[in-house]
């Protein structure tokens, strides 16, 4: 087997593109193609279906994919240990992330640990990050949702509340706290269905037989901020990603307990290189009263 055919296998299928592929393994694009069409032919085989200017793996592909990512993986585990990069003076980490309100602050510490080292910083809802970590795009990840893989590396991050937010002018803003029923009357302005606190929300409200109102969909939390401050309904947030804001005020829920847990996250295959030990080494220091293995 050629070792650069399947070296330029992997850059492609880790990537999607042969471009991006060619820029990072700093060849020529005609050159990659040709390398992973000569290891198709050798073979007789098909390992992409072309798609527009990108390329999507086949299921051939897609298991010789997983090889090569265990393969890669284990080649940059043994040149770490094998360049005593301990001191940790030069290297790059990539991180995911499905919000900055959690992330940032451990991006800051560790950059503050490790001034020398380059970060790069994919935000993205937490199906997308985590299908880019394992596929290893990204090193590391912080999100509110971990599947049961034996693949990852878990780590309990952050618990948060959900709260209640509503307009300054809104009549629920004289209270200190609601209950989930105080909702059937309003109109609720909600993120994605794909959104973690909206799943949770709305469990609770199918646990109690409660319907809203109306429910307006909006893509991102600041365009629900925006909305709810304007008046057209009510919003339910994290209160740790909540920031201070005068026209709006954040209601706990009284009758019923909702909370949402933020993880840090790898591959556990990759979790003893010395980088990524440092990331999560930052965020069990910052972690309230410590975090413990999931």
């Amino acid at each position: 087997m050629n070792s650069a055919q399947l070296r330029a296998f992997h850059a492609v299928a880790s990537r999607g593109s042969f471009t991006t592929a060619a820029r990072a393994l700093n060849v020529t694009q005609p050159t990659l193609s040709s390398q992973v069409k000569a290891l198709e032919q050798s073979y007789g085989i098909r390992l992409f279906d072309r798609v527009g200017r990108g390329v999507i793996l086949t299921e051939l592909g897609s298991r010789l994919h997983e090889v090569t990512q265990r393969l890669y993986n284990l080649e940059e585990e043994a040149d770490e240990i094998l360049s005593a990069a301990r001191e940790l003076s030069t290297g790059s980490i990539r991180v995911g992330s499905d919000g900055p309100h959690h992330v940032i602050p451990i991006v800051a510490e560790f950059k503050r640990r490790h001034p020398d080292l380059d970060i790069s910083l994919d935000m993205g809802n937490a199906d997308r990050v985590l299908k880019d970590l394992r596929e290893s795009r990204i090193d590391v990840a912080v999100l509110a949702q971990a599947d049961d893989d034996p693949r990852l590396y878990v780590l309990p991050f952050r618990t948060s509340r959900l709260v209640l937010f509503v307009p300054r002018a809104h009549p629920l803003s004289k209270r200190k706290s609601v209950r989930i029923g105080d909702v059937a009357k309003e109109r609720m302005i909600l993120r994605e269905t794909q959104s973690l606190t909206r799943k949770i929300f709305e469990s609770a409200l199918n646990a109690s037989g409660i319907r809203p109102k109306s429910v307006m969909q909006i893509e991102s939390r600041e365009a629900v901020r925006e909305a709810v401050a304007a008046g057209l309904g009510v919003g339910v947030v994290s209160e740790s990603e909540f920031d201070s804001d005068r026209r709006l005020k954040t209601l706990p829920f009284s009758d019923v307990r909702l909370e949402i847990t933020e993880y840090v996250v790898c591959l556990e295959d990759r979790r003893r290189l010395r980088i990524v030990q440092a990331f999560l080494e930052v965020a069990e220091k910052l972690a309230p009263g410590g975090v413990a293995e999931r």
